[in-house]
């Protein structure tokens, strides 16, 4: 009898080791399923940590017992980790995940119930507080899958004084013309390239060129794109600026900030998040930037075009979805909360914000130019795009066009014809 007691009591205590350790493993990256119902867990990155753990400081006054844990992965990390939840059904995921623009849809295509139905939690009511850009992005079958964040509403950061010096009035850059006209102008009197890009590595321009012209690597129907007369419109802009010797080649990211930082480029088209980079970089060119929009392909054409930005998502996993979805749903719509945001370096998508002296007031770097009403001023214009779950490999062939044509390897037609049948061939 002796002998059954210990051995009942050994099996009791290893079923209580082997449960603790299961629990320990299951919360170590904040993974939800904890059932506590006021904790909630998320992923995000870099300065977005901050951001969230201050909203839930002002979420906690009215809601003393929340509690929020924020695990800091790096960027790539959560997309690897979250791609492995998900294939294993949600396992170790937490409750809240920040997604950027270009991921969010490839995750809802490939896995149609991992994020839950916000607009069933009554988001819908909030949906006109965002443009609508955002919310297409977030939305399937009607219904909205996420909480739009951040933005990159885009602009032409340019030096002013280059600009003064060789008499060139940003005012009249109306189109893609009028900037190339402009750089030569600058070109000849300071001897400045207009701009940097990497013409091998990074096709950031001529997606901020689709994407103003309503579309992208995909169209509204998920065709590949590339050899669209957009497509050819954007490559033969790009294409001109190089053959016009106004482009500084500046291999990847360090290359692009310190050439502007050593004054080496006269414009950088870009997001609004650019700004960042610019007053930290370059601190001693404070006074001698500005902004303009970006220019139209045509007289009057459309000059709002959006790079980068992302969203939370809550998982289908969590056990917490409505502390989850309450806690989200105000830090999504709470001004105070994407003001902090913005102090952040982050550009809010939240409409009801822009009316705050944070984006009417002028900007000393910028000399003295309200930069941030600008960038608020186009946010009901850009065009809505299809990313779809294919945009990385799409993203591979589009640059490997660009270096083709750039290096005079292939004309533009025959560059996206072939970059065209390989993602074809890839997406099949």
């Amino acid at each position: 009898m002796k002998k059954v007691a210990g051995r009942i009591s050994l099996m009791l205590i290893l079923i209580l080791v082997l449960g603790a350790c299961s629990s320990s493993d299951s919360s170590s990256e904040g993974s939800a399923g904890d059932g506590e119902g006021n904790k909630v867990t998320a992923w995000a990155w870099n300065i977005n940590v901050p951001v969230l753990e201050e909203a839930a400081k002002k979420f906690k006054e009215e809601n003393p017992d929340f509690e929020l844990e924020v695990v800091e992965l790096g960027r790539e990390d959560v997309y690897s980790k979250l791609t492995t939840g998900l294939q294993a059904g949600g396992k170790g995921l937490p409750d809240i995940i920040l997604v950027e623009d270009d991921r969010v849809q490839g995750y809802m295509e490939t896995f149609p119930d991992a994020f839950v139905n916000v607009s069933d939690m009554g988001f819908d009511e909030s949906k006109s507080s965002f443009p609508t850009y955002k919310t297409d992005l977030l939305s399937k079958d009607g219904a909205m899958y996420g909480f739009p964040f951040d933005g990159g509403p885009t602009g032409v950061f340019y030096r002013t004084d280059y600009f003064e010096e060789a008499g060139v009035n940003p005012d009249e850059i109306k189109t893609w013309d009028d900037f190339i006209e402009a750089g030569k102008k600058i070109k000849d009197a300071t001897g400045k390239a207009m701009l940097g890009l990497d013409l091998n590595g990074d096709d950031g321009l001529y997606r901020m060129m689709m994407t103003q012209q309503g579309t992208f690597y995909f169209d509204d129907e998920k065709n590949v794109n590339f050899t669209s007369e957009e497509s050819k419109q954007a490559s033969e802009k790009v294409k001109m600026m190089k053959e016009a010797g106004l482009v500084k080649d500046t291999v990847g990211w360090d290359a692009w900030i310190s050439a502007m930082a050593q004054g080496e480029v006269a414009t950088a088209p870009s997001g609004a998040w650019l700004s960042g980079s610019i007053t930290q970089q370059a601190k001693d060119t404070e006074g001698n930037w500005g902004v303009f929009k970006l220019p139209a392909f045509e007289e009057d054409g459309n000059r709002a075009s959006n790079l980068g930005g992302s969203n939370y998502v809550i998982t289908s996993a969590s056990n917490n979805q409505d502390m989850a979805y309450d806690f989200m749903e105000f830090f999504s719509t709470n001004d105070d909360v994407q003001l902090t945001a913005m102090d952040n370096g982050l550009f809010p998508t939240l409409n009801t914000i822009y009316e705050n002296e944070a984006f009417t007031k002028e900007v000393s770097f910028f000399s003295n130019q309200p930069i941030w009403e600008l960038f608020a001023s186009e946010m009901n214009d850009i065009p809505s795009v299809n990313f779809t779950g294919n945009y990385a490999i799409a993203s591979d062939e589009s640059i490997k066009a660009q270096s083709e044509i750039m290096n005079d390897q292939k004309s533009i037609e025959e560059a996206y014809k072939a970059a065209e049948d390989r993602l074809k061939n890839r997406i099949q």
